[in-house]
């Protein structure tokens, strides 16, 4: 079951503060000048081998970001001692392209060892998937550490439910100090990519414990999903998130404005009266969209809490821990 247990999280996010050392464009110019050239290099052939990669790559930093900031404890594999989140609820079965990023940092350790952060891997990736999408392009802000932990539990107590309603996720992201314009916005990461009928099926066949379909949901489209995701199906079987799952595009919104978002957590964003504002603007004007989406995920960037870091040199393991004590699942 997904939880949200706000006052437990209120409590954590008193201790978000700016690391010692401000993020900044430009902040590897001198130690690794072409690092960002090598991560988009990598996002290019990653793109050409595997289409889907580039939505996959975009959704970590979120999944990273909102748990204990950005510091790439995302990527951290299990240990003997540690479950990592990875196999947290919103996680398993669900993120992947992992070895995508496992290949950034083994170019950037060739060229610069030691010097650009996971957690900065995952900013740079991010951007890059979106651009080479058709998204927008821009300027990141970087300097992060990588985290020296994990957590299942931090993870499990914070992601929001593809089940959640635009009150769960209006306050989710207000504790981050993101917007509802914010929320709005950066659900567009959904134009492209796809998800499981895992995350559908109470949508499809009992919604709200009602044994009835989710009547939101247009009809036509509605007949599509059953078709995908019948009662009995491998519930790991895929749909596109939207029209155009393989351009980063303004379609998302169209589809919300006409009762065929595929997630329950992206069509509450239409029939709740406090973002439907948004989703109606956003489906009109494609570059309101992608200049409140960078807003948004520079924002997003910006999360970090105080906590002891480090340069990994192997993004899923901590520095000093041999390879061979992770756990394999």
């Amino acid at each position: 079951m997904y939880r949200f247990p706000w006052v437990l999280f209120l409590v954590a996010a008193v201790n978000m503060a700016v690391a010692a050392d401000p993020l900044r464009p430009g902040f590897y110019f001198e130690t690794c000048p072409l690092a960002e050239f090598i991560v988009r290099d990598v996002m290019k052939k990653a793109m050409i081998r595997e289409p889907r990669s580039l939505a996959s790559v975009m959704r970590l930093q979120f999944h990273d970001c909102f748990v204990n900031g950005c510091d790439g404890s995302l990527l951290l594999d299990d240990t003997a001692d540690m479950v990592g989140e990875k196999q947290a609820l919103s996680n398993i079965n669900s993120l992947r392209s992992f070895e995508v990023v496992d290949e950034i940092k083994e170019a950037l350790e060739d060229a610069c060892p030691s010097t650009v952060s996971c957690a900065d891997i995952l900013v740079l990736a991010a951007r890059d998937a979106v651009a080479l999408s058709g998204g927008p392009n821009w300027e990141v802000r970087l300097g992060r550490k990588d985290s020296l932990t994990a957590s299942q539990q931090d993870s499990d107590n914070i992601m929001p439910s593809p089940r959640a309603d635009a009150t769960s996720l209006i306050n989710l992201f207000a504790q981050f100090n993101l917007s509802v314009k914010d929320l709005v916005a950066l659900s567009g990461s959904h134009s492209v990519g796809k998800a499981r009928c895992f995350s559908i099926m109470f949508r499809l066949y009992n919604q709200s414990g009602s044994g009835k379909p989710d009547p939101t949901i247009e009809p036509e489209f509605r007949e599509k999903l059953n078709q995908l995701c019948p009662l009995g199906v491998d519930e790991n079987v895929t749909g596109p998130l939207d029209a155009t799952p393989r351009v980063f595009d303004n379609q998302f919104y169209k589809d919300l404005v006409g009762g065929r978002g595929f997630l329950n957590s992206d069509q509450t964003l239409f029939t709740s009266r406090r973002t439907r504002p948004y989703v109606r603007v956003f489906s009109k004007d494609q570059d309101e969209f992608f200049k409140a989406f960078v807003e948004g995920m520079l924002k997003m960037g910006e999360l970090q809490f105080e906590q002891p870091g480090e340069i990994r040199t192997n993004c899923r393991v901590v520095n000093g821990r041999p390879v061979d004590v992770l756990m394999s699942y």
